[in-house]
């Protein structure tokens, strides 16, 4: 077991105060019934509003994909310095984490997030707006993802989207819950048939995985912060479907119940591993499975980094992410 307190100490107030808030929050938020006090949440998780002025370098529109079932999607466009719209973009369809449970693409720490990632990576950034569980369980947010994609296919001329963005050179992503998405959503793209829009690479951010098991690192590192077993089993059970355990392919991709990928052209994919992250042994079990079934992988693990440490600019490893991501999508793009 790890010594919580040695870790807690050796970060900032600034870094500690939003993750106490966030924990306590989603402590007292989940009800015993499997269900969610959302009036409670939503006291905690506070909302950006959309810029269509550019504010740091980057100006965003909401897009409404289905209102029906309230899905949307934040469009963050970098803004070049140099008057330069000329200039190819990436594309990263990206999903926000909280545990499939919490959290919105509006969400304050999703938004900044993205905005950074738009303006440093100068890369559109579309981060989609999938239902939340446990009142919609698997796979209503893969669905939720794929259409947003197939929206994109077929409908490339809506508010806000830069004529130089790169269809073809894109890329799905995400961090923790959303990393366990980017995944899923992926794999269904490798079934389907787009003529406008192609996957050159999945970006996975500490992705939430899991299983019956429970790890190495989940034991010894039970104390690191964002990280409580009997937590994360409620966010399982509120997530995957009735009657499903933690081997459900949707939580334990190379397990026993996992879905065959070998055989699919599955995108190039770069896993980012936290060394103080207590899922970091599904997240390394993860880039070990893309490899044994034949995919292009690569692991970036930071010794240091404990889980969601990319949503707090100020620590190191979060600028190294960028560089890391950079390199990434470089050198899928020139393949």
């Amino acid at each position: 077991m790890t010594n919580k307190t040695s870790i807690w100490t050796d970060l900032s107030w600034k870094v500690r105060l939003p993750m106490y808030i966030i924990t306590l929050a989603g402590k007292f938020a989940r009800r015993s019934d499997g269900t969610v006090n959302r009036r409670l949440m939503n006291l905690f998780d506070f909302k950006a509003p959309t810029s269509s002025k550019p504010i740091n370098g980057v100006k965003t529109f909401d897009i409404i994909v289905d209102p029906s079932r309230n899905l949307w999607f934040r469009l963050y466009i970098p803004t070049a310095d140099d008057g330069d719209d000329d200039i190819s973009m990436p594309v990263i369809i990206y999903f926000h984490g909280g545990g499939f449970a919490w959290m919105s693409a509006n969400s304050v720490g999703c938004d900044r997030l993205c905005r950074r990632f738009a303006r440093e990576l100068a890369a559109v950034i579309i981060s989609v707006n999938y239902r939340n569980s446990p009142e919609y369980k698997y796979p209503c947010q893969r669905e939720d993802g794929f259409d947003v994609l197939k929206f994109i296919e077929n409908n490339m001329k809506f508010e806000g989207f830069p004529t130089n963005a790169n269809l073809k050179n894109c890329f799905i992503g995400g961090d923790s819950a959303g990393g366990n998405l980017a995944h899923h959503v992926a794999l269904k793209v490798c079934n389907s048939e787009f003529r406008n829009l192609k996957i050159i690479g999945v970006v996975s951010i500490q992705p939430f995985f899991g299983g019956e098991e429970r790890t190495e690192s989940e034991i010894r590192l039970v104390g690191a912060p964002f990280f409580n077993p009997k937590a994360n089993d409620w966010l399982w059970r509120a997530f995957l479907p009735e009657g499903s355990d933690r081997n459900h392919p949707a939580a334990n991709i190379f397990g026993p119940k996992s879905d065959e990928i070998t055989g699919l052209n599955f995108p190039a994919t770069i896993v980012i591993v936290g060394g103080l992250d207590a899922l970091r042994d599904w997240q390394k079990r993860y880039y070990e499975g893309l490899k044994k079934c034949g995919k292009e992988a690569y692991l970036i693990e930071y010794p240091n980094a404990f889980h969601a440490f990319y949503s707090f600019p100020e620590l190191p490893e979060s600028s190294l992410l960028i560089n890391e991501l950079k390199d990434f999508m470089q050198m899928q793009s020139t393949k």
